[in-house]
């Protein structure tokens, strides 16, 4: 049988008895975890193993370990980077081997836990008008520097037995509004978008897995990105994306609606997989019987995702941090 077409979190640091059972028959594709549910090494292992023994398979478990402001392992549990566009002006020329070092470390931080998936790279195109929520997320203004800074930041990952995901495809940048409370539009024509916002994303469409943006981009459809069948067209066939496609969180106040409707409206346009986030365990039960089983589209995919995950290649961790603080001329954490 498919799994559910699901990626759900718990609300706290084990799974209490109804979550195990909700999540044995629910069986989602994946989990994810925020800071609530971090407490010890031994404990995040525990919850890890939690949700694994729920499903009764080597689910991928996931995380927003970008660094800087979005990072939900901090010390003493992990170490406190610099927001990306920092680290990358602070590398300056040496930006490229400086994200790879930075994600071949955090990816040894997240197998230590059991964590094998994070969601980043995040290559956005940073701009003039990107909103505060967004920009020091981001790798830089140009397109073809932000994929090569992505590459970099998937290939560290890779190496440490952790998934990218790809985000927020096709392109968050030039959102003036933070798609947490509202629901931003970006009105550039289609041709400009293709030339500058997807184009990071073309480079990188090999990914295993990508997350959806939450925007409406106008001159292509009135509907959001996450809901539209004509964007996931676009993601699909014009950026050539063929990974496993999730949704952001689809309970952020930039799609209104019900739980159910929207995750309905995400699979009908062409997502593999719902991502619901900080919801009770009712919201969560409503989001997987509306999302159901995968298709067999999103199955091959989410099989592939799975098959690309290996076993960490070996780390020399003082090497590494030196050749960091090197690059970076000391100035590497927050």
């Amino acid at each position: 049988m498919n799994f559910g077409a699901t990626i759900l979190d718990a609300d706290g640091l084990r799974l209490s008895a109804d979550e195990k059972a909700f999540f044995r028959d629910a069986d989602p594709f994946g989990f994810i975890l925020f800071a609530r549910n971090l407490d010890t090494p031994d404990q995040i292992r525990a919850l890890c193993g939690d949700f694994r023994d729920a499903v009764g398979r080597e689910a991928p478990i996931t995380i927003d370990q970008e660094g800087g402001r979005v990072q939900r392992l901090r010390p003493p549990l992990a170490r406190d980077w610099l927001p990306p566009l920092d680290h990358v002006a602070n590398a300056g020329d040496g930006a490229e081997r400086a994200m790879y070092l930075r994600y071949r470390l955090i990816a040894h931080e997240l197998r230590e836990y059991g964590i094998d998936s994070n969601c980043a790279p995040m290559v956005d195109l940073a701009g003039p008008q990107t909103h505060d929520f967004l920009r020091n997320r981001c790798y830089g203004e140009e397109p073809e520097q932000v994929a090569l800074l992505g590459r970099a930041a998937a290939d560290g990952m890779l190496a440490g037995g952790v998934l990218p995901v790809l985000k927020h495809v096709p392109g968050h940048g030039r959102a003036t509004q933070d798609s947490h409370f509202d629901l931003p539009h970006v009105s550039v024509n289609a041709e400009a978008l293709d030339d500058t916002d997807f184009a990071p994303f073309r480079a990188l469409n090999d990914l295993p897995m990508g997350m959806t943006a939450h925007l409406v981009y106008d001159a292509i459809d009135p509907q959001p990105a996450t809901i539209s069948p004509r964007m996931i067209s676009v993601i699909r066939e014009q950026i050539g994306f063929d990974g496993l496609i999730m949704t952001d969180d689809i309970s952020m106040k930039a799609l209104t609606g019900s739980l159910g409707d929207l995750s309905r409206a995400a699979i009908a346009a062409g997502c593999d997989v719902i991502l619901h986030c900080n919801g009770t365990l009712a919201e969560r039960a409503e989001v997987a019987e509306a999302a159901g089983r995968m298709t067999d589209a999103a199955q091959r995919r989410a099989e592939a995702a799975l098959e690309a995950r290996r076993a960490p290649s070996e780390l020399d961790i003082p090497a590494c941090e030196a050749d960091l603080h090197r690059l970076m001329s000391g100035k590497v954490y927050g």
